[in-house]
């Protein structure tokens, strides 16, 4: 169950967070533009997909989203790993300037090219977001509001009415049931978790 993710989340454009985000519901976050690195116009890309390689191959297209401006379509020209980042040069950025200008630019790709799952026990974190989340008796202690990934792993930030957002590691210790038919996922949190 808590195996491999391609982040993605339901989460408006606008919202910030560590999961992917879709602009219009068709299209999935895979990694935002930091700063430029180097003269060459490369760019440190802070990763949102667990399969970089495929979203950020040579010749990929990538959407383009910039604060206060319109859409675009970059081409991936290199990437390479730097640092638990990724070092990315576009066709359309040949200098540090061009790169410089992409800062803080949003990278991604049509939801159409995220293939579903090939195991049972792999989830896309858009699948995950929205769920009832519930303890083995049946009692809601709230919805997953987000998922975020966090140094030790994945993390369910669940939404509770009345009470402050509660992070639960998505492990199969504590979430031993993922249901996506009925919208829900089963709790078993060790004391104090929840409190």
């Amino acid at each position: 169950m808590a195996g491999a993710f391609e982040w993605m989340s339901s989460t408006p454009t606008g919202s910030t967070g560590g999961a992917e985000r879709p602009s219009s519901g068709t299209e999935y976050l895979v990694g935002v533009a930091v700063r430029a690195h180097g003269l060459r116009g490369e760019l440190v890309v802070d990763l949102h997909t667990d399969s970089p390689d495929e979203r950020f191959a040579p010749g990929t297209s990538l959407i383009a989203q910039r604060p206060g401006a319109p859409a675009g379509t970059l081409t991936v020209e290199s990437a390479r790993p730097h640092s638990g980042r990724l070092l990315v040069r576009f066709a359309e950025a040949g200098d540090r300037d061009s790169a410089e200008a992409l800062r803080g630019t949003r990278l991604l790709v049509p939801a159409d090219a995220i293939a579903p799952p090939d195991d049972d026990e792999e989830f896309h974190v858009h699948q995950l977001e929205g769920l009832r989340a519930e303890l083995e008796d049946g009692t809601v202690v709230g919805s997953v509001r987000e998922v975020v990934h966090g140094p030790g792993g994945e993390l369910l930030v669940l939404a509770r009415p009345d009470q402050d957002d509660a992070l639960v590691p998505f492990v199969l210790a504590i979430v031993p049931t993922v249901d996506l038919a009925a919208g829900r996922l089963v709790l078993t949190p060790p004391e104090g978790l929840l409190d």
